[in-house]
């Protein structure tokens, strides 16, 4: 049973955020608001050193701890947000723990929906990982994202071999987004009790993010990508989350090409559960710590 927390931000994110992505013009409205201004809050950088550089037209910040010395383990993390909202609060705070592990984070400003595509991502996290990996031993490194960009970093990393560069010690996949499609028919079962994610909007991203291109192309739906080889994973999910039948479909298809992956399910959680100041969260943002620290 969802705590009372939960039951409470259900109830709103029903009215703010779900009732208004069940429509075609809802959907398309909320594509074309203007978009935040994705810089860190302020006690984000008064807590940690950040900088900011751009990389080949985007942006990526770097956030260190306050102390002189240069961290040996990384963290690149990829924000979620369905590929039209920019980076909130929410992975502030997962991302200032993680440097209080001792890690340095590169969280990178990808472009967004609808003025940008999946096909300008690549290059940019491409060159921002290969400058990280001049730094970082990637035997150190995590790979982690949540939603869209947990989907995305797991496109990232299946295409990491196709440009010569090293694959992270492991990934982190918080609800990720797998398959843009949506097609498993399993999702029907999970839609009702799911409070937040609507199909109608996530089809409407999806088809502007994928800039005309078929949604079963890897880099957008890496469900359809290969799955040997890859570095140990751990996907994080709740079962209130549409996203909950396609991670499970990822499971199972790591499992049968022999990779280490490790799927964890909180019963009644919703949609990145591990982000949000409920007490479901509680226990997968120890357990996220834990493996940051072991780096």
């Amino acid at each position: 049973m969802s705590s009372l927390v939960t039951h409470l931000l259900s109830l709103g994110l029903r009215v703010v955020r779900k009732g208004p992505m069940g429509s075609v013009e809802g959907a398309r409205e909320w594509m074309h608001e203007p978009k935040d201004e994705p810089s860190p809050p302020l006690w984000l950088t008064r807590r940690h050193w950040i900088t900011r550089r751009q990389v080949g037209g985007f942006s990526t910040f770097t956030v260190r701890p306050r102390d002189v010395r240069e961290p040996e383990k990384a963290v690149l993390y990829l924000h979620g947000g369905t590929y039209v909202s920019e980076i909130s609060g929410w992975h502030g705070v997962l991302i200032s723990r993680m440097v209080d592990a001792g890690c340095r984070v590169e969280v990178p400003i990808y472009g967004l929906a609808p003025e940008h595509t999946y096909r300008e991502a690549f290059g940019f996290l491409h060159e921002v990982y290969r400058e990280l990996m001049a730094d970082v031993d990637p035997a150190r490194t995590l790979l982690a994202g949540d939603s869209a960009g947990g989907g995305l970093a797991l496109a990232l990393a299946q295409t990491l071999p196709e440009v010569d560069l090293p694959e992270p010690a492991r990934l982190v996949l918080i609800s990720p987004w797998l398959d843009l499609t949506m097609s498993n028919p399993d999702i029907l079962e999970v839609e009702g009790a799911d409070p937040w994610l609507n199909p109608v909007g996530l089809m409407e991203a999806a088809k502007e993010w994928a800039g005309g291109d078929d949604l079963t192309e890897p880099r957008l739906s890496p469900i359809y990508g290969p799955m040997a080889g890859l570095p140990p994973m751990d996907l994080y999910i709740g079962t209130r989350d549409l996203l909950w039948p396609d991670t499970r479909r990822m499971y199972d298809q790591v499992t049968r090409a022999g990779g280490e992956v490790h799927l964890f399910e909180e019963e009644g959680a919703v949609h990145i559960h591990p982000l949000l100041p409920i007490p479901e969260g509680g226990q997968a943002r120890a357990r996220i710590m834990r493996t940051v620290e072991e780096l």
